[in-house]
């Protein structure tokens, strides 16, 4: 089998991460041995194009050297736009956007990394579709761009044969996601360990973290509590096992947790383990009983009560919907 080129565009003050995140993720995607040797045989040829041969600096002061330049640049499988600074100035995204609106019909797919979307919505190709960047960037986008539609909150977004991702490290998501797409869920996996990924995320997560909002929203032990109860859902959550855990009496536990959270501990750990399990409703595999059990339902009927009540709809109905 070919490996599919990938094209990753390069230019002064780019954000060295949003290149280097999904060039390392796609140059380790291993889907098979080749004939008759024992070499493993790689999904994947990496190519960095820019406007000219001459190295460029990124906005954190690596410098890196282009492959190819726009003008000598080679057939493409898919496309990858990372961001930077300078692509939210228009003089600084002219060149880059010019040169995706001529070459746009002979690539498959097209992605943007987090700003990189700036240089890709001048060309119109993206008009009237759905689209996301960095939660900070998502109005003023939405603003100068008004034919595009925007969402403030996806890690990353597919509208036909166009990708975009939120900030820096959703590239990493996106870049899996595209393996998945095109090798199936096995290698994608092997390339979020071999890169040591903490959870492969899917397009539909929010690009807050739970754990994340919860140590913004308070800097103490019971935000930490938080963060981990997200890992531990089937474990004995209660308010006095949670108490013991923080060290604190569990009147004071509840106090202070209603304090940092304005919920209590009962119904915010009913929120962990039903959004979870919203999540693992829609994996293959999966029943209602086993995904009940392995987010510390003591049984399939309470969460199917719980499921309901939570979200008006029951989790088959829920499971089945979303399959379609």
């Amino acid at each position: 089998m070919k490996a599919k080129l990938i094209g990753i565009v390069g230019y002064d003050g780019v954000n060295a991460l949003d290149i280097t995140g999904p060039a390392e993720a796609f140059a380790s995607a291993v889907i098979g041995k080749s004939d008759g040797n024992a070499a493993p045989q790689y999904g994947y040829k990496i190519v960095i194009i820019a406007a000219t041969a001459k190295p460029f600096t990124s906005e954190s002061g690596v410098v890196l050297k282009p492959h190819t330049t726009f003008q000598n640049a080679p057939a493409l499988d898919t496309l990858i736009v990372p961001g930077g600074a300078v692509l939210r100035r228009a003089e600084g995204n002219t060149k880059v956007s010019v040169w995706i609106k001529e070459r746009a019909e002979h690539i498959r797919r097209i992605a943007s990394v987090c700003t990189g979307i700036y240089a890709l919505a001048p060309t119109g190709l993206i008009d009237k579709r759905r689209v996301t960047t960095h939660w900070r960037h998502a109005r003023d986008l939405a603003r100068r761009f008004p034919k595009l539609k925007v969402d403030p909150d996806a890690l990353f977004i597919n509208d036909g044969k166009f990708y975009s991702s939120a900030g820096i490290t959703a590239g990493i998501d996106l870049s899996l996601a595209l393996i998945e797409e095109d090798y199936g869920a096995g290698v994608s996996l092997s390339v979020a360990r071999e890169l040591v990924v903490y959870l492969k995320r899917s397009g539909g997560q929010e690009q807050f973290s739970e754990p994340l909002e919860f140590q913004t929203r308070s800097r103490d032990r019971i935000a930490e509590l938080a963060a981990w109860m997200t890992g531990h859902l089937r474990q004995d959550l209660s308010v006095e096992a949670l108490a013991e855990k923080a060290c604190l009496c569990p009147r004071h536990f509840s106090r202070r947790f209603k304090d940092a959270f304005d919920s209590t501990p009962a119904a915010f750990v009913e929120d962990l383990r039903l959004g979870e399990a919203r999540r693992r409703l829609t994996k293959p595999g999966q029943t209602i009983s086993s995904v009940a059990a392995s987010v510390g339902f003591k049984s399939a009927d309470a969460f199917r009560r719980a499921f309901e009540r939570c979200f008006g709809v029951k989790p088959s109905n829920y499971r089945r919907h979303f399959t379609a």
